[in-house]
């Protein structure tokens, strides 16, 4: 059965919170995102934003993985682990039609990891993805390996949520409440313990300067509602 049709001007809507938006409040606007999407309602979404802290659980998080509930537990229905979400972090939801765009979820996860790692590159960081460990992979002060930005996707009848949220400069110590995606022997860094100071204004631009090979990769058109 073929999706309904939108306006192809229409294809993809950024949007961009100054404020601070609450992790629930986030989960049941893209829940709600996704079905008008199916149903040609609405279009597809790039939604660039910060929650306040909250842990999230993938659907293979098992709860001894969970160290130190301190804030907000919240099941999410993505794939993956634990993660932590909080003021100085970039989280990036995404979602689109890969029933338009040859049904290929590895292809999507492979082209998001893309996307982050050339903008990180944009500020002179290094990062890459490991096919064994979730998540961005950069080098951390000391040398060590460690990771500067998680990678969780849900599918729901070809529509995608979630997404990617990259360390700018949250509190690292919020990190330590869980195992972040299972990998207990990496630590986790940020672009601030990096000496770079990058305001969320300034890394959702250079995003959106990128934003025309992910989308490319995909086969979706980059223009936009205004």
């Amino acid at each position: 059965m073929e999706r309904p049709t939108i306006n192809e001007s229409a294809r993809v809507e950024w949007r961009h919170e100054r404020a601070s938006v609450p992790y629930r409040a986030a989960l049941a606007e893209q829940e709600a995102r996704n079905a008008a999407i199916r149903a040609g309602e609405a279009a597809e979404l790039i939604w660039l934003l910060e929650h306040p802290p909250v842990y999230t659980a993938g659907t293979s998080a098992p709860a001894g993985e969970l160290l130190d509930a301190r804030f907000e537990v919240v099941e999410t229905g993505r794939g993956g682990r634990y993660t932590y979400h909080g003021p100085g972090q970039r989280v990036g939801y995404v979602l689109l039609d890969l029933a338009r765009q040859g049904r290929d979820v590895r292809r999507f996860v492979h082209a998001l990891e893309s996307w982050v790692i050339a903008t990180l590159g944009d500020f002179g960081v290094e990062a890459w993805a490991v096919p064994e460990r979730i998540g961005i992979w950069t080098r951390d002060r000391d040398g060590t390996e460690a990771k500067i930005g998680a990678i969780g996707v849900r599918v729901r009848k070809w529509v995608t949520m979630h997404g990617f949220a990259v360390n700018l400069d949250p509190d690292l110590s919020h990190f330590s409440g869980i195992v972040p995606c299972g990998i207990a022997e990496y630590g986790v860094t940020s672009l601030a313990r990096l000496g770079l100071a990058v305001a969320p204004e300034e890394w959702d631009g250079a995003l959106r300067a990128r934003a025309g090979d992910f989308l490319s990769a995909l086969g979706t058109s980059l223009e936009t509602p205004e």
